[in-house]
């Protein structure tokens, strides 16, 4: 499981609040597919309840397997920012999830007009990317390592 990054909490006030003018309030249910690996990163959120499991698809598996979880006040999403903007993970709400939407390009675009907001959001989503890289070498380690079964559970 990843350490909490939360970006909001990295940003300066100015930086949050016109930030979050482009924030609108969503639910997903327990078990929603909120992104699938490969497609479009069109949006972003951040977490304020429940848990999101984040996956990769293996071949010859029937499931994505599970490489992270996250939880309050974390970022799901970071794909939206760097180009070709599509996912790497898939993603999926292991319980009822209440959330901050954003979309990308508006944000994007945010960043463009203001590039010292442009920096500070991209050096919080570039820690939150280095945690989840650890995160999922980690899982890899535990799956693969020495002392492991060798392969993905089911």
């Amino acid at each position: 499981m990843t350490t909490t990054t939360n970006l909001l909490g990295m940003l300066a006030p100015a930086d949050r609040d016109r930030l979050l003018e482009f924030a609108t309030e969503v639910s997903f249910s327990a078990g929603a597919r909120i992104f699938e690996e490969s497609s479009t990163a069109d949006r972003f959120w951040i977490i304020h309840t429940g848990t999101v499991t984040l996956d990769v698809h293996v071949a010859g598996r029937l499931r994505p397997a599970t490489v992270d979880s996250i939880g309050h006040g974390e970022l799901l999403g970071w794909s939206w920012l760097i180009p070709p903007h599509t996912w790497q993970l898939g993603a999926e709400a292991q319980s009822p999830v209440r959330a901050l939407e954003f979309d990308a390009a508006a944000v994007r675009t945010l960043c463009e007009e203001d590039p010292r907001l442009g920096q500070a959001l991209t050096r919080g989503v570039a820690e939150v990317v280095g945690r989840r890289l650890q995160s999922t070498r980690t899982r890899l380690l535990d799956l693969y390592g020495p002392g492991s079964a060798g392969r993905w559970p089911a």
